[in-house]
Order: C-alpha cells, then structure tokens, then sequence
C-alpha cells in the first residue's frame, strides 16, 4: 500500500499543477493572440513588444519567435515558428511519462500486495483446525489482501482519467498553434514581406540605366 499511496499522492500533485498551467494558458491565449494579430497588420515591432509581455505563456513564446527576426524569409518566418512550438508542446508533454508509468504500474502493484497478503494468510492457517474460526479468518484475511488491488485499480483510473484530459488538450493547442501561426505568416507574406520585395524590385527598374533597360 505504500507505494500505492505514493503514486496517488504524485498522481494529484502532477494533477494540480497541470491544473494551474492549463487554466492560466487557456485564460490568456485568446487575448495574447488577437493583440499580437492586430499589431502585426500595423507594426511588427509593437506585435513583438506585445508578445514579449506575455513571454510567461506557451503562446506569447511561441509568437515573438518569428518577430524578432529581422528582414527573414517566409521560410525562415515559418521555421522560427515551427521550432518554438516544437519547445512549448515538450513543455506541455510535462508529467505524461509520469501518469503513464502510475497507470501500468499502480495496478500491478496492487495484484502483488493481494497476492502477498493471500500467501501470508494461507501460512497462517490451521489447515488440520478446521472450524468455523479459521474460515473467518480466511475471509477476512483475503478481504485484507484485496484492498490493495482495489486501491491499485483507482489510482490507475484516477491517472488515465488525468492523463486523457492533459492529451486532449494538447491536442487542441497543436491546432490552435497551427492556426495561429499560419495566420501570422499570412500577416507577414501578404503586409510585409511582398509589398517589400515589390518595392525593392521597382526601385532596382527604377536605377537601371538606359542601356541596361534596353537589353532587358
């Protein structure tokens, strides 16, 4: 049961904490989204500055990756983002292998206390006795016993029931990343990056001498 009690206590502390991180990234990354957003279409300096404010969040980290990039190509835009999220979901992943190692292993251990206690009470009895006496003490000597695998089984429950949780929600952030970051790279190939290139292209035309514009 030690051991049992121990991974129920990890279960719920690994429980409370990837509590307070979910609540506080799911509070704040819609906001953090729109402004950073908002500010892009106007000036990628200010949505930078705005994503460092929240640098605390997954998405604010995820975001001022490609901003505080100078002059980068789309590719390169999309390469800084794509690392970044890469960092923030292994963040995320934080206590998985944990839950996953409670929930094999609780059981487990709770069919080894039972089989343990059910040993221990056969060598206890007076098997030539006979008696009412010594089959009461059977029973409850396996009662004993079971409660073991019965409290291996919730603490495994309780861990599964945690763990799915934590994977759907990661799943989730993977789609609300993607989406947020492709709109960015949007933001940036369609306001800043091509009209850019345009503009350069037209000045090189502009500063072309006659005789080059007439071999072009």
């Amino acid at each position: 049961m030690v051991p049992i009690l121990g991974a129920s206590v990890l279960t719920i502390s690994c429980a409370l904490e990837r509590a307070l991180f979910w609540s506080d990234l799911l509070r704040r990354e819609a906001k953090v989204v729109d402004e950073v957003l908002n500010a892009a279409r106007r000036d990628l300096d200010e949505a930078a500055a705005i994503a460092t404010q929240h640098r605390d969040t997954p998405i604010g980290r995820f975001l001022y990756a490609p901003l505080r990039l100078r002059n980068a190509s789309p590719e390169t835009f999309r390469l800084a983002m794509e690392t970044a999220a890469d960092k923030e979901f292994v963040k995320m992943r934080k206590g998985d292998k944990l839950l996953e190692t409670i929930v094999a292993i609780s059981p487990l251990l709770g069919l080894l206390g039972t089989v343990t206690g059910l040993i221990a009470t056969f060598y206890s009895l007076d098997i030539g006795g006979g008696g009412g006496e010594e089959a009461g003490r059977a029973a409850a000597g396996i009662g004993e016993a079971l409660i073991t695998t019965a409290a291996g089984m919730i603490v495994a429950i309780m861990a599964l029931l945690v763990l799915r949780v934590m994977v759907t929600l990661q799943t989730q952030q993977t789609d609300y990343f993607s989406e947020a970051g492709n709109e960015l790279e949007l933001i940036y190939r369609q306001d800043w990056y091509e009209p850019a290139r345009l503009a350069g292209h037209a000045r090189s035309e502009i500063n072309e001498s006659p005789a080059e514009s007439m071999l072009h």
